[in-house]
């Protein structure tokens, strides 16, 4: 399991959201987790996963997410069945030590 990712998904579903999360960084964890990523107009993004489909936007003016838009995307991954847990489970090496 890549440590960074475990770590940047518990940040995500910490409360009070955290205003210090980068754009590269969910970018990225979304790939990770298999996510269809599609440009739309503007900032937005369409992003698609487990038949779950979402538009997020990509910050303007700065590389982080403000905390309305991570508490967005943290209802979408909650929906298409990436949480900290679930992530943990579905990564975890068969002899108990991570990836």
């Amino acid at each position: 399991m890549s440590r960074h990712h475990a770590s940047l998904i518990r940040t995500i579903f910490h409360d009070p959201p955290s205003g210090n999360v980068h754009w590269r960084e969910i970018e990225s964890l979304l790939r990770h987790v298999g996510c269809e990523i599609e440009p739309l107009s503007g900032a937005r993004v369409r992003v698609r996963l487990a038949r779950m489909e979402d538009i997020l936007h990509r910050p303007h003016h700065a590389n982080t997410l403000d905390a309305k838009a991570l508490l967005h995307l943290r209802g979408f991954l909650a929906r298409a069945g990436v949480t900290p847990s679930q992530y943990e489970a579905e990564h975890e090496r068969p002899d108990g030590a991570g990836a």
